[in-house]
Parts: C-alpha cells; sequence; structure tokens
C-alpha cells in the first residue's frame, strides 16, 4: 500500500517522488505537468502495472533513507536479512555550466555494496499516454531507449546492461551507476559523469542553502522547506506549482482528488512573504516576472489558476488506466477551476508585485509602467469586490459573496495608493486611497455578525472559515481589535479539531470536510502569536514539525485524529506555511547567545 513517507528529488525543471525503499513511484516528464512517465503512487496494481524504476534488494528487511545535508540529494540504505546491505544516491543534476544553470530531464542513480554480498534487480518500466500505455524499447551496448510518442529516453549504465533488460537478479560487487535522462550519448563514462554530476549538484545546493536568511530555531526544518520551495519551481518560467501530484485524496474514499500541478493566484502573496524572508531573491524576481507576465496579457478578468508556462486552458479528465491512491479513484488530470471566477486573485496579485516597488535587492524593480497595468486590476477590484464568487476554496456548485474575497480587493486598492505614494503620484494615491476607505467601510458592515460577535465567511451569513485568520496579516483589522479577537474565539471553536485547523465545516459539494488544512493550522499559530499567545503558538508549531514525514515533507491535509497525511504532496503552502511561521515564532539571533 502507498502512503506518503516520500522523498522529492527534482532540479527545477522536473521532480520524481521516491518512497522509503528509493522507489520512484512518481515523475512527470519532461516537466512538472507532463505525462506521468512513473506513476506507481496512483497505480497500486502491483509489478504488471508498471510505472515505478526500483533498485529492488533481495531479502529486504530494513531500510534508512535522509536527504544530504543542506541538499537535494536522497540516500537510501537498504539492508537483507543476511547482513548485505547497499547504497542509492538518488538526484537531478542541477549546477551552473557556461554561465548558465544545467538542469537536464534526468535522474541519476548510483548504487553501492556496504555490506555483505547483496543481491539486487534493477526494473525500469516507465508508461506513457498516462498509464495507458508501455513504450518500445530498444538497446545498445551500454543503453536502453525507451520510446513513447513524444518523449525517448535514455537509460546508460555500467551495470549488465541485459540484466537491466530483463531484470535479472545479480550480486551487487562493485558500484554500478544509472543515468535516464535525453536520447543522447554521455561525454564521459557513466561512472565518471555520474560522480562528477552528484559532486558539483550536491555542491550546488550546499551553496545555494549558505544564502538563506534563517530563524535562530528550527533551521533544518526551515531549509528542508525552503529547498522543497525551490524544487517546486519551473524555472525557465518562474512558476511555482501547488504541488507536484494529482489526485492524492484529501480524505480517505472521498472523491476530493484534483491536479494541483498548476500555479494558483492566491498562493503568490503567502510564496512572496516566504522567499523574501528566506532571502531567495533571485527565484522571487523569477517568480515576480511570472506573475507580471500574466498581468501584461490580461485582456479580461483574471483566472484563479495558470499553468506553467502561461497556459490558460486546461480542462478537466479522468485517467481510466490509473487505479487512484490506495485505489481511491477518480484519477484527474487538469482542473476546471481554471474557468471559475475568484475575486481574491486581483489583490493577490497586487500584494505580490508590490514587493517589487519597494525591493532594493531586485535587478528589475517596479516602474511605472507595471503599476498601470496593475492599476487595471484595481479597477476590476473596484467593480467585483461584493460579487459573489467561488472563494478562495473553490465551490463547484455556488456562490457567494465570500469576506476573503472582498478583503483582497480592498487590498489590492490599499496597496495601490502605496505604490503610487511611492512613486509620487499623488492624484493616483488619493484615487485608490479614496476607494480603498470605501470598500473597507462596508466590508465591516455586511461582514460583521453581531449576533456571533466574529466576522463571517460571507456577507450576512453566519458560518466562518480560516481565511478570516488573516484579516490581521493583510492589515484590514489590529491583531488587538476587538473584532479580531472576537473572530479568533469563534474560528477555534467551530474549527479547531485537537491541534488542528480545518478550512470550515459547513457541507461542500463534497460533504462535511473530514480533515485538517495544514496551511491553515499554520495561519492559526501565526495569528496566535499575533495575539500574544506567543507559547500556545510555539507548541502547535512543534507540533506540526512532527507531523511532518520522515523526510521533512508536508503534503496538503491532515487527519486529525492518526496525525496521517492526505492530500496532493509536498503542498507549497503547507512548506511556505512552515516558513513564515518559523519565520515568526523563532527567537531573535541577538537573544540566542
Amino acid at each position: 500500500m502507498s502512503d506518503l513517507n516520500l522523498a522529492v528529488i527534482g532540479n527545477c525543471s522536473f521532480s520524481a517522488l521516491l518512497d522509503k525503499r528509493a522507489r520512484i513511484v512518481w515523475s512527470c516528464l519532461p516537466r512538472f505537468d507532463g505525462d506521468p512517465v512513473f506513476c506507481a503512487l496512483l497505480n497500486d496494481r502491483g509489478e504488471d502495472g508498471g510505472g515505478f524504476y526500483e533498485v529492488a534488494l533481495g531479502g529486504l528487511a530494513r531500510s534508512e533513507q535522509f536527504y544530504q545535508r543542506n541538499s537535494a540529494v536522497v540516500v537510501t540504505r537498504l539492508y537483507d536479512e543476511d547482513g548485505g546491505a547497499i547504497e542509492i544516491n538518488d538526484f537531478a543534476p542541477r549546477f551552473k555550466l557556461f554561465g548558465r544553470v544545467f538542469r537536464p530531464t534526468m535522474l541519476v542513480r548510483q548504487v553501492k555494496p556496504i555490506e555483505g554480498t547483496p543481491r539486487i534487480c534493477i526494473r525500469v518500466r516507465p508508461v506513457c499516454n498516462n498509464g495507458r500505455e508501455h513504450p518500445d524499447t530498444t538497446r545498445g551496448s551500454n543503453h536502453i531507449r525507451f520510446v513513447m510518442p513524444d518523449l525517448t529516453l535514455r537509460l546508460t549504465t555500467d551495470a549488465p546492461v541485459t540484466y537491466v533488460q530483463e531484470e535479472t537478479p545479480f550480486i551487487l560487487e562493485r558500484p554500478v551507476t544509472l543515468i535516464l535522462g535525453p536520447d543522447e550519448s554521455l561525454t564521459e563514462s557513466v561512472a565518471e559523469s555520474g560522480r562528477d554530476f552528484l559532486e558539483k549538484t550536491d555542491d550546488y545546493w550546499k551553496e545555494w542553502c549558505r544564502y538563506l536568511a534563517l530563524p535562530f530555531e528550527w533551521q533544518d526544518a526551515v531549509v528542508r522547506a525552503a529547498i522543497t520551495l525551490k524544487l517546486s519551481n519551473f524555472e525557465e518560467t518562474g512558476a511555482i506549482i501547488a504541488a507536484m501530484t494529482t489526485s492524492i485524496p484529501e480524505a480517505p474514499g472521498t472523491e476530493r482528488n484534483w491536479d494541483y500541478r498548476y500555479c494558483w493566484l492566491r498562493d503568490s502573496l503567502f510564496v512572496v512573504h516566504a522567499l523574501n524572508r528566506l532571502g531567495v531573491t533571485r527565484t522571487m524576481e523569477g517568480y515576480l516576472s511570472y506573475i507580471t507576465n500574466i498581468v501584461a496579457g490580461i485582456d479580461g478578468r483574471l483566472q484563479p489558476v495558470y499553468g506553467i508556462a502561461h497556459e490558460r486552458r486546461f480542462d478537466e479528465i479522468e485517467l481510466p488506466a490509473l487505479a487512484g491512491y490506495r485505489g481511491m479513484r477518480p484519477v484527474r488530470a487538469g482542473n476546471n477551476a481554471y474557468s471559475q471566477i475568484q475575486n481574491d486573485g486581483y489583490g493577490s496579485v497586487v500584494l505580490a508585485c508590490a514587493q517589487s516597488f519597494f525591493d532594493s535587492r531586485l535587478t528589475r524593480p517596479g516602474d511605472t509602467s507595471l503599476f498601470q497595468r496593475l492599476e487595471h486590476l484595481g479597477e476590476h477590484a473596484i467593480g467585483l469586490w461584493d460579487q459573489p464568487d467561488a472563494g478562495m476554496w473553490e465551490f463547484r456548485t455556488r456562490e457567494n459573496v465570500h469576506t476573503f474575497s472582498a478583503v483582497m480587493c480592498w487590498a489590492a486598492c490599499d496597496r495601490l495608493a502605496r505604490i503610487a505614494a511611492r512613486l509620487g503620484l499623488g492624484e493616483r494615491e488619493a484615487h485608490w486611497r479614496k476607494h480603498a476607505e470605501q470598500i473597507h467601510a462596508k466590508v465591516l458592515k455586511r461582514a460583521w455578525n453581531d449576533e456571533l460577535g466574529s466576522f463571517v465567511a460571507s456577507f450576512d451569513g453566519d458560518d466562518v472559515d480560516a481565511c478570516l485568520l488573516l484579516l490581521p496579516e493583510l492589515g484590514f483589522v489590529a491583531a488587538d481589535d476587538p473584532k479580531f479577537l472576537g473572530t479568533l474565539a469563534v474560528v477555534e471553536r467551530r474549527l479547531r479539531r485537537g491541534d488542528y485547523m480545518f478550512r470550515y465545516d459547513a457541507p461542500d459539494d463534497f460533504g462535511a470536510p473530514e480533515t485538517a488544512f495544514n496551511v491553515c493550522t499554520f495561519w492559526y499559530i501565526d495569528a496566535l502569536a499575533a495575539v500574544g499567545r506567543v507559547e500556545e503558538a510555539r507548541a502547535l508549531f512543534e507540533n506540526m514539525l512532527a507531523r511532518r514525514n520522515p523526510m521533512g515533507l508536508l503534503s496538503e491535509d491532515l487527519d486529525p485524529a492518526t496525525g496521517e497525511l492526505w492530500g496532493n504532496f509536498p503542498q507549497t503552502y503547507s512548506m511556505v506555511g512552515l516558513i513564515n511561521s518559523a519565520m515568526r515564532l523563532s527567537k531573535p539571533w541577538e537573544e540566542a547567545f
């Protein structure tokens, strides 16, 4: 049975997920939203189903797995029942070469014996067309080619090719290297290439980590979250995907199975905050470039979600050839959220892009031209702040005037006023300040429920949702405002389950939610810290760190009763929440010694 005790490798053009035996069970090629060439994570049909790549140790008794320190290189050690053992290094090459970053569509595996006489079997079973077909194979003296309709992969190895092709077990007497990548010859021997790629890739990540701005506390957790966030970056365009997988259900037995291999604009504010706090300015600038390119191409409403190369349409389909995570169908590709109306996106984009106008480190600072494009979004916000939409949580069959969407429209106007002041545009500052004040006053009236003593999820309603925890973060109300303190109390009473926070508790298109939403727990932790309940916040944060999988990663959701992870993986929102909460809660360096 599959679980989410997985490790991630990648190089900012694609990624792969490995289970605790170093079996590659998920990888979309040649990029994050591509064909799942390795898809056993969603195809639990045994070996005949294909979609995996493993170095199996005969008589396996146990395994241990870890990341190289401050690196994206995964080390797995497998031990057999007779005292034999092997070590596998897994990574995707990434390093600087000829003045640019070398990040090929390539998986490198180094396998070496470390104890006894281990016997291994190498099985490479890619599939194509969303699990429906197996590729044709041809072989050469030192390689096997996997020929698919839109992609050809070449496995080059110094292991006996016949053993690999026929999946023949053999005793591992010396180290072997396997390089699966483009259908091209290597310029050096496979062993030399593997050693060179490993050394340079490991050095790259260690050097990248040296420049991270870290909190004094919880540094290892933040470093792992930062690397994972970077691995979710499609560097070519600057996009950052929501997660690397599709159709990991939010809870067992539901149909809440969605494709998250795209870029949600609602994430942008929180991602930029995390990148800014980490000091990862190149990645932040690339991400802002991705967003501003979307803004430049808008001729109507803003979509909630875009593809990693600005694709605007990716219709949702079901993939019957894949049995689903733990057999839980459906498996989906595409996401119809692109066609929804979500009015919070205007504020999310303006708030994210505001960084460009106030951050002197950036090589492409915001200017009047960008401001004018953002003003176009602000005009949409003025017209849409009190209009019904699907809301942040993307309800599919009902619309309301959601408080969070209205507040984000206010935030768009508020930040445009601040940007105008920064640029010395007094008339435009006055224009945006007037609209911000008008929206603010009306939201205070329509989104407040006197009987509850709380802000509510939608205008004139009586439900609450976890988005309301963000009101101080956005600057809509102060953390010590009695209205927010009342809201926090109601949200706690209704949405807290043990040490975790649900998004909402009202039934939606699929019934009542069953799992906590991890980033909402981090929002709750931040809210507690903001109102002075710091020790309580720290305890909940430590608990969330304990809920990470053994490799330090989090998915989207969590079962509050068992602590089991559910939902797409690894979830950018969750890792960003961890980073932002750690930065907020850590003791300052000045008090550390």
